[in-house]
């Protein structure tokens, strides 16, 4: 799998509060499910099969009914899917 470094956590932290209307210097800590949803490109349906499978290693907090994503899990997750071809890993 791969690691993110630093750097390319911070750029893809920035990416998402600007996709989501903050302000990519000050990116917000938390998001809920419909903003990690439309930061991932899915549906919030799919983030909830996600948690309730563990389909997919994406951490979450989940307070009573409310479910939060912290905007560096969602950042280093996609980091780690980022990929430069389709053929077999090395």
């Amino acid at each position: 799998m791969k690691h993110p470094n630093t750097d390319q956590i911070e750029t893809i932290k920035a990416e998402i509060a600007a996709q989501l209307g903050h302000d990519p210097k000050n990116p917000p800590v938390h998001v809920d499910d419909k903003q990690a949803a439309q930061v991932l490109g899915a549906k919030t349906s799919t983030l909830s099969v996600w948690r309730s499978t563990g389909r997919y290693n994406l951490p979450f907090l989940k307070v009573g009914r409310l479910v939060r994503y912290r905007v560096s899990d969602l950042a280093i997750f996609l980091a780690r899917r980022t990929a430069d071809h389709t053929g077999q890993p090395l």
